[in-house]
């Protein structure tokens, strides 16, 4: 029987002009849908794993084909709540060259908003499950989200579940002073914690040294003390960061580094030329997550979870679309990008 991962947050309509228009310049847009913890679900599920995403979604077309989505790769929809009126929509603007992307937010009293503590019934979500995911994302929507977060970690610690978070700072959603205390709170039952460069220090005020992250400038050697210092705070038994070294919006160079309390292990470094880098952390968070749950031995967990990153920033969309052979492949160093016959 395959494991069983729990994720949880908002399922949105992610809709995109064509191509690298900017909004001001788009006569039609392309929709698909995406979501922090539904693009990990996704992920897994490629994996062969049993991956669960619970959220809430109306009744209407509009938030069945978000359920039919899922549903196509895998990903089982049973949790999902059903009810509100609208499906929270993010616009996308993808950047070029030295203008970044851009996105704007239009989720305000989705269905999602509505949610009550008591619809969810984590005893019997977390029944045969071995892992529990959330992002930083969903509490921060509103407080009454916070709240059932807190109670889906509290009765996964009860079920012997694994907890892992993304810290996934926005901050159009909320300020670094609350997001902190939400997070503070949450961290104490989290046991794999994932960042990027910056997370740690807009969450929490752990930052690294010698880095500059808008110019591009990441220091690998800066992380260990920041992972140091997450793991002292919360006794996390691991902690992921990925460090995005950002040359353009189309060319970065990415790594990460992971931490399991007493040694630190970086991974290779991959030079990308991207096609689309939303979704880009929930795909590395999955590629960790099954690479934990199938016992790597922590250096080839995180060249598997990078891998699997680096693989997702060239395909449209949230979603990360590629199988475990294709991961392990380019984490075992065929990065050639031959054509495959």
């Amino acid at each position: 029987m395959a494991k069983k991962i729990v994720t949880f947050g908002e399922l949105m309509l992610r809709l995109a002009p064509e191509g690298y228009e900017r909004f001001v310049q788009a006569q039609k847009y392309g929709a698909t849908y995406g979501g922090g913890e539904a693009n990990v679900a996704v992920s897994l599920a490629n994996y062969g794993f049993h991956a669960a995403f619970v959220t809430r979604l109306p009744e209407h077309e509009i938030g069945q084909a978000g359920v039919n989505a899922l549903r196509k790769f895998g990903v089982d929809t049973s949790y999902i709540m059903r009810g509100g009126e609208r499906v929270g929509i993010y616009f996308l603007e993808k950047g070029a060259s030295q203008r970044p992307s851009k996105v704007i937010y239009d989720r305000a009293n989705s269905a999602i908003y509505g949610a009550e503590r008591e619809s969810f019934d984590w005893k019997k979500i977390f029944a045969e499950a071995q892992w529990f995911h959330f992002t930083g994302i969903t509490p921060a929507l509103n407080d009454n989200l916070a709240g059932i977060c807190l109670d889906a970690c509290k009765e996964a610690k009860k079920a012997g579940v694994t907890v892992s978070c993304d810290l996934n700072y926005r901050k159009k959603l909320w300020s670094r002073e609350k997001a902190g205390q939400a997070m503070g709170e949450l961290c104490k039952y989290v046991d794999v914690c994932i960042a990027n460069e910056e997370d740690a220090a807009d969450v929490f005020g752990i930052y690294a040294a010698c880095t500059d992250v808008t110019a591009g400038q990441v220091s690998s050697e800066g992380y260990k003390e920041v992972a140091w210092q997450l793991s002292e705070r919360f006794g996390f038994q691991k902690v992921a960061i990925t460090l995005r070294e950002s040359l353009s919006a189309n060319d970065n160079l990415w790594s990460a580094m992971l931490y399991d309390g007493k040694e630190y292990y970086f991974s290779r470094k991959y030079s990308m030329h991207i096609v689309d880098r939303v979704g880009g952390g929930d795909s590395f968070g999955g590629g960790l997550i099954a690479a934990c749950l199938n016992d790597y031995e922590p250096q080839k967990a995180i060249e598997f979870a990078v891998a699997a990153s680096c693989l997702k920033h060239s395909i449209e969309g949230d979603f990360n679309m590629v199988s475990l052979d294709e991961v392990e492949r380019l984490a075992g160093g065929d990065a050639s990008g031959r054509v495959q016959r």
